[in-house]
């Protein structure tokens, strides 16, 4: 289990919201925690601790008016920590080069993969061919319905059809080298892991997985530890003191390398 750190940007500013809240209509998120610092000095921060596997978020739509400055704020972070950060929000085919060729060590993708809440299996395979698999972490961010997890995309605002479980872990593990999983039901609220999920997670052991969602003390990362079985790495956002919250860095780098 480790620790990887977070960059989420939301209209050109370095950001914690509420998952559930965000809309692409009027670019809106319910927010947790608006950072004074530009995406460079969280990089700088990352680098100089020595955390690697970072996630680099854009929340912005492409068509949104703030989609530049976003995009600014992710190349800023990527330069300042070359090979160290991955980077999310907005990835395709024609743009994957782009975040690779500025630094991230991969590109996450979700909404490029399903339309209309299904599969695209020609874009998957294109995305696979065009960033490389060792390149390449696929999102699959979920959230719960009738007692499955439903793989959700655009910026979690679209359910899909796709159950996670152990077979499409197995299926999609095939096309990338990790995996990004938020719990968007819990992601922002800092109220509790999903034990559930973790557990489900926790059971895959052909590659790396993080989770992400409602870590809000260190015991929840003792429990996280516990249920995913040491595999699953973890981020946290809002309840980091970073981002305003209460967890310490340092001592939540403890808790993880605890026995």
């Amino acid at each position: 289990m480790r620790f990887r750190p977070c960059i989420d940007i939301h209209n050109g500013k370095v950001k914690q919201i509420v998952g559930s809240s965000l809309r692409d209509a009027g670019d809106f998120a319910e927010e947790n925690f608006m950072a004074g610092q530009n995406a460079a000095y969280f990089a700088g921060l990352y680098r100089d601790r020595g955390l690697f596997g970072g996630h680099v978020i854009l929340l912005n739509r492409e068509d949104s008016v703030y989609f530049e400055e976003t995009q600014k704020q992710a190349l800023m972070a990527l330069a300042a920590y070359p090979g160290g950060l991955q980077a999310g929000g907005g990835i395709h085919a024609e743009n994957a080069a782009l975040y690779l060729d500025a630094g991230a060590s991969h590109v996450i993708v979700t909404s490029y993969v399903f339309r209309d809440g299904q599969i695209q299996y020609d874009h998957l395979e294109r995305i696979c061919r065009e960033a490389g698999r060792e390149h390449l972490v696929l999102d699959l961010s979920c959230r719960k319905k009738e007692g499955r997890y439903y793989i959700v995309t655009d910026r979690w605002q679209n359910d899909t059809d796709v159950v996670l479980d152990a077979a499409a872990l197995e299926f999609f593990s095939g096309y990338c080298s990790e995996f990004l999983v938020h719990a968007v039901d819990v992601e922002g609220r800092a109220e509790g892991i999903e034990t559930e999920l973790v557990e489900l997670l926790g059971e895959f052991d052909r590659l790396r997985i993080t989770y992400a969602g409602g870590v809000h003390c260190y015991e929840d990362l003792r429990l996280l530890k516990k249920a995913g079985h040491s595999r699953v790495d973890v981020t946290i956002g809002s309840a980091l003191d970073l981002f305003g919250g209460s967890m310490e860095l340092d001592r939540v780098l403890e808790v993880i390398s605890e026995a």
